[in-house]
């Protein structure tokens, strides 16, 4: 694989960012969406992030997208506008490459540019790679929440990470 520049993500890269997404739906516990998203979902998902949060793609040198990561509000309560919930997805074949940490260390940084205190990570237990990366750009386990989603017939715990800014 070639140079792989991390950028904000644009219009354009919606359907790219939907076909990776809905992977996720249909073939992963890595999302708890049943559905998948059609493109003007996912058009909405990317207009309301914006600004501080952000949404960023991992492309190839002919543009492919790789991955994608944000920053969406952790909640919608004023005293938590300082603290951000982050999500992060590479395509299927180029998982383990690097893609997801350089989104990571991207999004990191700028979450700390852009004033955020500290970032949320709920990541559903078992999914190794995803705790390694995230532990691997800053973030500890703060706990666990028992069986709160329910996905292919089986009840899954959510590991939250937390990396302070």
């Amino acid at each position: 694989m070639g140079a792989i520049t991390v950028r904000p993500a644009r219009p354009g890269d919606a359907e790219a960012i939907r076909t990776i997404y809905n992977d996720a739906v249909l073939n992963t516990t890595f999302t708890f969406d049943l559905r998948p998203r059609t493109l003007e979902e996912q058009q909405a998902w990317m207009d309301a992030r914006s600004g501080a949060h952000v949404v960023l793609v991992a492309t190839d040198e002919g543009e492919e997208v790789l991955g994608f990561a944000s920053l969406s509000p952790y909640r919608d309560r004023p005293a938590y506008a300082t603290t951000v919930e982050n999500s992060v997805y590479v395509a299927a074949d180029h998982r383990g490459g690097g893609v997801g940490r350089l989104l990571m260390e991207e999004l990191v940084e700028r979450a700390r540019n852009h004033g955020f205190h500290t970032m949320i990570a709920r990541i559903v237990d078992g999914h190794d790679a995803s705790i390694a990366l995230h532990a691997a750009v800053g973030f500890e386990v703060v706990g666990v929440e028992r069986e709160v989603g329910r996905k292919f017939g089986k009840w899954l715990d959510v590991r939250l990470m937390q990396c302070m800014l």
